[in-house]
């Protein structure tokens, strides 16, 4: 669903297991930093409200959106993580270059889910304008970030109810 028909912060806290004992990394993307900032800050409060710790989360910078799916695989190599949280914003330019780094970024997420036993949540904006960025990382449409917490949090409890 598109977000302008939805509210990015919306969901039923009543559906959201307990994140206590949950471990997340999140890298987040240096590029649009006014936006990525306040993705990140979206994804903490999440967490937090929903039991994370903040000695579980671990959060780790990158140059720019392209570099997301690198710095994921390195928490999942070096790191014990239930989940990882990948943020980042791609707005739209005058040259095809937000058509490459957006397919990138998402087949590159993609993979990391395939190719590991954890989920990556694709927490990344691709918009055609700052606005619809602004909108969209705590702005009129809610926080993308909210999101990629909720769907951390739900991708990990389904891993281990799948474990067990």
């Amino acid at each position: 669903m598109a977000s302008n028909l939805k509210n990015l912060s919306s969901y039923d806290p009543g559906k959201i297991p307990d994140a206590s004992d949950m471990k997340f990394g999140i890298v987040v993307s240096e590029w649009n930093q006014e936006i990525t900032s306040s993705l990140l800050k979206g994804a903490l409060d999440t967490l937090h409200k929903h039991g994370a710790k903040d000695e579980n989360i671990e959060v780790r910078w990158v140059p720019g959106s392209f570099e997301l799916t690198l710095g994921g695989q390195f928490f999942a190599e070096y790191r014990d993580v239930d989940a990882v949280l990948c943020l980042g914003c791609v707005i739209q330019g005058e040259t095809r270059h937000f058509d490459f780094i957006c397919q990138g970024v998402s087949y590159g997420i993609t993979d990391l889910n395939l190719n590991n036993n954890i989920p990556f949540i694709f927490g990344v904006l691709t918009t055609d304008t700052q606005q619809q960025a602004v909108d969209r990382s705590g702005g009129r449409h809610g926080n993308k970030g909210d999101e990629a917490a909720i769907t951390a949090i739900k991708m990990a409890a389904l891993q281990r109810e799948m474990e067990n």
